[in-house]
């Protein structure tokens, strides 16, 4: 894996490992995304609870939604993983995109097990949650292109991870 820093230059191997780990240590202490897709309708963005599998995002969804229904025509996809902060200096964040796809077998029980461990209130006897849970169905963004952003390298600052 590669790692670049804002303009485009390959990092030293020691500092790419720590941006690897501390990119997915982000993305495993966080839960929500922003996904923006896009359909026949044009540009959409939802924020949705995820699950990170190293730094592809699982995440559900109702075959309805406005989301769902551009992911099925356009599975291209871009999100952003972030918190609500008050001084741009320490804004940190991820930004990717990548190529969604819906979730069968193997891969969809492994997903929701997964999304279980980090979602343990999915599990607890509810009928709304059950009910709702009949209505869904899975999907990883696998990025393509993935950014970590810190602010506190300077305003705007990113690093690329090939992934």
């Amino acid at each position: 894996m590669r790692i670049y820093s804002h303009a485009g230059k390959e990092a030293d191997t020691a500092v790419s490992s720590d941006l690897r780990r501390q990119t997915l240590e982000y993305l495993q202490t966080h839960r929500v995304m922003t996904l923006a897709t896009t359909g026949p309708d044009g540009v959409w963005a939802a924020a949705l609870f995820y699950v990170n599998d190293g730094f592809d995002l699982i995440f559900l969804s109702a075959r309805h939604t406005r989301h769902a229904q551009n992911m099925s025509s356009q599975p291209q996809a871009a999100a952003a993983v972030h918190e609500d902060y008050r001084d741009w200096p320490k804004i940190q964040g991820i930004q990717l995109e990548g190529t969604a796809a819906e979730l069968t077998g193997a891969a969809k029980a492994t997903a929701v097990a997964r999304y279980l461990r980090k979602f343990p209130f999915i599990a607890q006897p509810n009928p709304q949650i059950a009910q709702a849970l009949t209505k869904v169905n899975w999907y990883r963004l696998r990025p393509s292109r993935l950014y970590f952003i810190d602010n506190s390298k300077g305003l705007g600052h990113r690093s690329e991870i090939a992934v």
